[in-house]
């Protein structure tokens, strides 16, 4: 798969809130995200709920991970999910600080991205169990594009770094 814009690219998305009503915002979020042209929902994880990293001061997140796919080209789907950020009143005032919502495009097919606008694969995706649990719960032998499945990367994740705190959402 490439990261061409043609029909049948993959992508994966995460999405995070911890402000006001934490499901609302990630159903809304999902909502549009599907409800856009070009863009199919393939897979959904579940909720999970995880401590904040770096500015600690702040609520509990509630994250997931979708995979879609599209014919969207990445800065395109970038776009479109800073659009919906700011429909849904995302303020970046803090870095990793509070949000009403978070979307993160993760991973295009095999693309790799090194940019102003856009990195991909995402560049602290494989620091975080909030990113890499749900996505190994949908997607766990995806080949990354450094050949390591999504399991290879969780599993090195888990030797070297001391977890932050992370529990299934269940409401």
């Amino acid at each position: 798969m490439t990261g061409n814009g043609k029909i049948g690219n993959r992508a994966f998305i995460g999405l995070g809130s911890n402000m006001g009503d934490r499901m609302a915002y990630l159903e809304t979020a999902l909502r549009e995200i599907t409800a856009q042209p070009g863009i199919r929902l393939v897979k959904a994880s579940s909720y999970y709920e995880s401590e904040p990293v770096g500015y600690r001061d702040q609520d509990w997140f509630i994250n997931r991970v979708v995979e879609v796919e599209t014919t969207l080209a990445p800065l395109e789907l970038l776009r479109v999910l800073q659009g919906i950020e700011n429909r849904l009143g995302r303020k970046r005032l803090i870095r990793w600080g509070p949000r009403v919502i978070d979307l993160d495009l993760l991973l295009y097919g095999d693309l790799v991205l090194t940019g102003e606008e856009l990195t991909v694969p995402h560049e602290r995706m494989y620091e975080r169990n909030f990113v890499l649990i749900p996505l190994n719960e949908i997607a766990p032998e995806y080949r990354h594009p450094d050949g390591r499945t999504t399991a290879e990367h969780l599993q090195a994740y888990l030797a070297t770094a001391p977890p932050e705190k992370i529990r299934l959402w269940t409401g």
